[in-house]
């Protein structure tokens, strides 16, 4: 199988080229969730790619390493243009005004790659992969993410930019309010995972009754 003629190969290679772009366009440190969620998704998809060309498949290896950085990426988006935007248009700083590059920058890392990504989880193989007891192993991450934040800012309190987002931000409400946030994103965070998984038998439903528009 010649894989370099297969969409599939070069979606990924598209999807690679968004993450990383967007990070070499950004100023921001790996303290942040988005970039963290963006390098993962950019050394799986190069990965991915590799290893595609090497076994001349179209379908991408470790199923549930692309199931944990679906969610990731796809947590990002979110949280992005929910909370941290509050749903305002990502487009119009795309084109006017001093600090484009960062909007183009932030308009990668937060709406173009997870869009493709959660496309290529849609409809590029493997399909039907994923588990729900990936579930627990998938969160483990941003759970993570937030608990190493917060003992961060507690045991190195001269830490510059302590809390990334103001969720995790004590200084107004205190611990229990952060508590409380922690827990219903976690609550939010295991219904788009299970969201994740049910996509991936959507998507095995569909091409399985279309096999011609199978973008691989």
């Amino acid at each position: 199988m010649n894989v370099w003629t297969r969409p599939a190969l070069w979606w990924r290679l598209a999807i690679a080229l968004s993450a990383g772009l967007g990070l070499v366009l950004t100023n921001s440190s790996l303290v942040y969730f988005t970039i963290e969620s963006n390098v993962i998704v950019l050394g799986y998809f190069l990965g991915a790619a590799y290893w595609m060309v090497k076994r001349g498949t179209v379908e991408a290896p470790a199923p549930r390493l692309r199931g944990a950085a679906v969610l990731f990426i796809t947590i990002t988006g979110i949280v992005a243009h929910v909370l941290l935007n509050h749903g305002e248009n990502p487009l119009p700083g795309l084109t006017s005004g001093p600090d484009r590059l960062a909007h183009w920058s932030s308009f990668l890392l937060h709406y173009t790659t997870p869009v493709m990504v959660m496309i290529d989880w849609l409809c590029l193989k493997p399909r039907n992969a994923s588990r729900w007891r990936d579930l627990p192993l998938w969160l483990a991450f941003p759970l993570g993410y937030a608990i190493v934040t917060e003992t961060r800012a507690i045991l190195f309190p001269g830490f510059p930019l302590k809390y990334p987002y103001f969720f995790l931000d004590p200084t107004e409400h205190g611990y229990g309010w952060v508590a409380g946030q922690i827990g219903q994103l976690t609550v939010e965070f295991v219904v788009l995972g299970a969201a994740v998984v049910g996509l991936d038998r959507l998507g095995t439903r569909v091409f399985a009754r279309r096999p011609a528009a199978e973008l691989s």
